[in-house]
């Protein structure tokens, strides 16, 4: 797998990027869900919010930044960071499962942080499902800390995430 990371390339995505990166999203987001979310709470979510349209929304945005990660063209994984005064929401950070453990998810995290420190944030947070202990595992490991809790509508049901919070230098 170590060979995977060599080729893969980490940029900021563009309008070209759209439909992948569409199609990504909704590959991608059901794997951070508790396996008892219902098939259409997923569907309505990704709908809503990780369509191409909606994409061509977070691209167009000056106070956001999305990043991918492709290999041979193809994108396979994307964050997005979203600018809010001196702090930054990671709002998305995902990766296809072929490509977990391979280092690119820390490669789009570096990517993440890298630019909320030349925005001159002070830091960044996150929201992760309290049942997704493997995400909850990379935020520590890329140096997040539990703030607090909040809840999160995904279709009709609300989700519990933990609210992690990482300072800047």
């Amino acid at each position: 797998m170590e060979s995977l990371t060599r080729i893969v390339r980490v940029a900021t995505a563009d309008a070209v990027d759209i439909k992948q990166l569409a199609d990504v999203a909704a590959r991608t987001f059901p794997l951070a869900c508790p396996p008892s979310m219902a098939a259409e709470n997923i569907a309505s979510f990704v709908d809503t919010n990780l369509s191409a349209d909606r994409f061509a929304e977070y691209l167009a945005d000056p106070g956001r930044a999305i990043f991918i990660a492709a290999q041979d063209g193809r994108i396979i994984g994307y964050a997005m960071l979203v600018r809010d005064h001196d702090k930054a929401e990671l709002s998305k950070i995902y990766l296809l499962p072929d490509y977990h453990g391979t280092g690119t998810a820390s490669a789009l995290m570096d990517r993440a942080l890298a630019t909320a420190q030349a925005w001159a944030l002070r830091s960044v947070w996150l929201g992760v499902n309290q049942k997704n202990q493997r995400a909850q595992r990379f935020y520590t490991k890329s140096g997040f800390t539990v703030s607090g809790t909040r809840t999160f509508q995904v279709g009709a049901s609300q989700e519990n995430d933990f609210v992690m919070t990482r300072l800047l230098d």
